[in-house]
């Protein structure tokens, strides 16, 4: 038996390094969401290759800035900032609009960027239209970069903040003006902002490492904070 199985799993890791070779070769011809070999883009369909595409935008700041260019967030590069206190930028692009306008600029990781662009066309936009019956037209956010530690500790290990590898959002404005806070209506809205609010964060797990919501913490208790950590976490 235990011949067989090695045979099997020779014959499929042949046959798949076959496949790779003919799509690798252009032999094949995969839509852009299932083939592993080609960059991400943030309006393919999301399937299980996407969170790896994304992951792999950490090490390779040239894919990643060629993801966003085809994105809708309006951006630049900024040089990398060493620092030897835990703190600092590499890897960086500075945001002054996205699918929707936003509260202030901000600068974060091309790889949280990436992300963003990545919920707001998959699960805000929609989310919107499904729950609330029109479109989002400003995002609030308590911004990305922060030199400190976890929830502002004395002591402890530095916060994704400190890198700019996290963003807090702390509300919404709808196209008729009405504004949707995670404060005010995470447990204090109406059925609709409820379920709204908890899809963002449902959906937002698809693709960040780390999302803290009203549920998590009191520190939370008025945003969400989203963060491509080296954890992973729903909360």
């Amino acid at each position: 038996m235990q011949v067989i199985l090695i045979r099997l799993a020779l014959a499929l890791a042949l046959g798949l390094a076959v496949v790779s070779a003919l799509i690798w070769a252009g032999f094949l011809d995969i839509p852009n969401r299932l083939n592993p070999f080609t960059p991400l883009r943030v309006a393919d369909e999301v399937n299980g290759l996407t969170r790896w595409k994304l992951s792999r935008l950490e090490r390779d700041r040239g894919q990643c800035l060629t993801v966003l260019d085809g994105s809708r967030i309006s951006h630049r590069a900024v040089p990398d900032r060493v620092s030897e206190d835990g703190c600092g930028l590499s890897n960086a692009v500075e945001v002054s609009r996205s699918a929707v306008s936003l509260s202030g600029s901000f600068t974060a990781t091309c790889s949280l960027t990436v992300a963003w662009a990545l919920f707001e066309h998959h699960i805000l936009l929609p989310a919107a239209r499904d729950h609330l019956g029109q479109a989002i037209v400003r995002v609030a956010h308590f911004g990305t970069y922060a030199c400190r530690n976890i929830n502002h500790r004395a002591g402890g290990r530095r916060s994704e903040h400190a890198t700019a590898n996290a963003i807090d959002i702390a509300g919404f404005v709808l196209a008729d003006g009405q504004q949707i806070t995670v404060k005010d209506d995470w447990a204090g809205g109406d059925e609709r902002q409820r379920a709204f609010l908890r899809a963002l964060r449902d959906g937002a797990c698809r693709f960040f490492d780390v999302v803290l919501s009203p549920e998590y913490n009191e520190a939370h208790h008025d945003h969400f904070h989203f963060d491509m950590g080296s954890y992973r976490t729903c909360r």
